[in-house]
């Protein structure tokens, strides 16, 4: 199974183990069941509206068995890139939840809420409360010279209802109001992944996300095996398009399949075969043997065009088409025996 290879699973939450408040489906049973394959778990979330605690509070009353202590956010990391930074006592213009106000406090600098108090910083979290205002007063603050930390970037957030915006939407506002760029202390840094993996003593970590931008883009810069799963923002077909640092070597419909073994890949003359699928290179385009509905047959396609275009530095879309014919029909076709 693709587990025995790990000795520990750094996973995202939403998208991953939760939409809102409601559990994905095979996730608790399937983190629940680490503990029988002697595998360590941490959660890694770029949410910074939200304490351990109450992370760990909300899994467990999921079903998930875990603790504070495994849940490692963005909120902590921005507010210790700043710690780092600041004398104490330092004012910090927060822009987010009450945890993240929280979090600046217990380091010992000042919680500010307008930028006439002159903070020397800001710091920016995901709060469904965030207003107008909030945004205004930090632009004001980085205008005037204030550092300014992101907690984290992610453009959009799955909710129970759908997909909202998220942090980075958010983010981007401020960043069109003063020009500046934020320093981002969660996902896709390597900061949080490194943390949790040394605090479980892990050496070959798998990272488990549904975002290619944060997730697996941030296991990447850890150096960590990352796997895309299908459950929350990312699709095959965005994977497929992924620029170097962004593409996963897993693709997995749910968690459950952590405890499948993984398909072989082959590279022959004829294309990259995954089971029973196919997939070629042909006038910059993609062609499938298999059909659209098998996840082997987008993971021939990843890996096909992934070979094909290894310094890939933005995203793109390429054409592909799916012949539902299969291996046994392109065999017929370059007459190999079955």
């Amino acid at each position: 199974m693709l587990i025995s290879g790990f000795d520990a699973v750094l996973s995202d939450l939403d998208g991953v183990v939760y939409a809102g408040p409601d559990p994905i489906e095979d996730a608790v049973e399937s983190l629940n069941t680490l503990a029988e394959v002697n595998v360590a778990h941490a959660f890694i979330t770029n949410n910074a509206g939200r304490s351990p605690m109450s992370v760990a509070a909300h899994l467990r009353k999921l079903g998930v068995k875990t603790s504070a202590e495994q849940v490692f956010g963005s909120a902590d990391a921005g507010a210790e890139l700043l710690a780092r930074e600041l004398n104490p006592g330092s004012k910090v213009l927060v822009v987010g939840s009450p945890y993240l106000r929280e979090c600046i406090a217990v380091r010992g600098l000042e919680v500010v809420e307008s930028h006439l108090d002159e903070p020397v910083a800001v710091i920016q979290g995901f709060d469904p409360d965030v207003s107008w205002n909030d945004l205004a007063q930090a632009s004001y603050a980085i205008n005037n010279g204030a550092k300014w930390v992101a907690t984290n970037t992610d453009l959009t957030i799955p909710r129970a209802e759908g997909i909202a915006p998220g942090n980075g939407s958010l983010v981007h506002a401020v960043k069109l109001a003063t020009g500046v760029t934020p320093r981002v202390a969660g996902k896709p840094e390597s900061y949080l992944f490194t943390r949790a993996a040394d605090r479980l003593d892990a050496k070959r970590p798998l990272v488990l996300g549904d975002r290619l931008d944060t997730d697996i883009l941030g296991g990447f810069h850890a150096g960590f095996s990352t796997a895309l799963v299908l459950t929350g923002v990312d699709t095959p077909q965005t994977a497929l398009g992924a620029p170097v640092q962004e593409r996963p070597n897993y693709l997995i419909s749910t968690l459950a399949d952590i405890y499948r073994p993984y398909p072989t890949i082959k590279v022959l003359g004829y294309g990259v075969q995954v089971g029973d699928t196919v997939a070629r290179i042909k006038d910059g385009s993609i062609q499938v043997d298999g059909n659209e509905s098998d996840l082997n047959a987008w993971r021939a396609a990843c890996h096909a065009w992934w070979l094909a275009h290894p310094r890939q530095q933005t995203h793109q879309s390429p054409d592909i088409e799916f012949t539902s014919r299969g291996l046994q029909m392109l065999r017929r076709k370059t007459g190999e025996n079955a």
